[in-house]
């Protein structure tokens, strides 16, 4: 197996520039789709809003870091997909919401270096041990790519669709209001079911019945791009 791709290195401040909106007709509603061009990583960003997310109200809000495997090839290796749907019916059906479509794939390591970390797995590594194996850390994505999104979309509340309690306090850490945090859990199948234990065991996310989080106070405060996204 050829060695791992090094991802772009962070950067401490994001320089994202709005490019375009236009009309996305989906199958649950029109939405408007915004892009942004990351002057760091050189990547796209997508911000899918649907009714008046300006208005000073909390927004009904998802923040799903990119996996092509799990969201255009309909992978049962993780829930992705399904929760990316999942919020884009649950936004459709409010009237009113955003959904933040961040390319940090594979947990920040990139499509190539997840794929060897899938053949780790296939081989009796968990997705955290898998990248650690890999050189990597276990989560390497950026929540501070949506600061700048959300001050161009006049958004200063979520209500956020998350199993994640570190993704919660990593946006409040950064100053963005969560009033309320929303459970967003889908698609548990019996190929996911070891991951999404490992992810409630290792990783602290909200999964009933799918691992008991390692007992531990209440997280210390740390830098937004330390913490997890499911």
């Amino acid at each position: 197996m050829s060695s791992p791709i090094a991802p772009a290195a962070t950067a401490p401040e994001e320089k994202l520039e709005f490019v375009s909106s236009c009309k996305l007709p989906m199958p649950w509603a029109t939405f408007e789709l915004h892009a942004f061009y990351d002057e760091i990583s050189g990547k796209e960003h997508l911000a899918l809003t649907l009714g008046d997310v300006g208005n000073g109200e909390p927004v009904l809000a998802r923040v799903h870091s990119e996996c092509l495997t799990g969201d255009a090839l309909f992978s049962q290796r993780c829930d992705c997909g399904a929760q990316l749907e999942s919020a884009l019916k649950k936004i459709a059906k409010e009237g009113r919401g955003v959904l933040f479509y961040l390319r940090q794939e594979g947990r920040g390591i990139g499509l190539l270096n997840k794929i060897r970390a899938y053949h780790l797995q296939d081989h009796g590594a968990d997705t955290v041990e898998a990248n650690e194996r890999l050189g990597f850390p276990a989560d390497m994505r950026r929540y501070t790519i949506v600061l700048p999104m959300l001050a161009h979309l006049k958004i200063n509340s979520l209500r956020l669709m998350t199993n994640n309690p570190r993704k919660v306090k990593a946006l409040e850490d950064s100053g963005i209001t969560v009033a309320e945090r929303i459970a967003h859990i889908a698609n548990h199948n019996p190929f996911n079911i070891g991951y999404l234990g490992t992810k409630a065991r290792k990783l602290g996310h909200l999964l009933p019945g799918l691992g008991k989080a390692e007992a531990s106070p209440q997280p210390e405060k740390a830098s937004l791009d330390a913490h997890d996204n499911e």
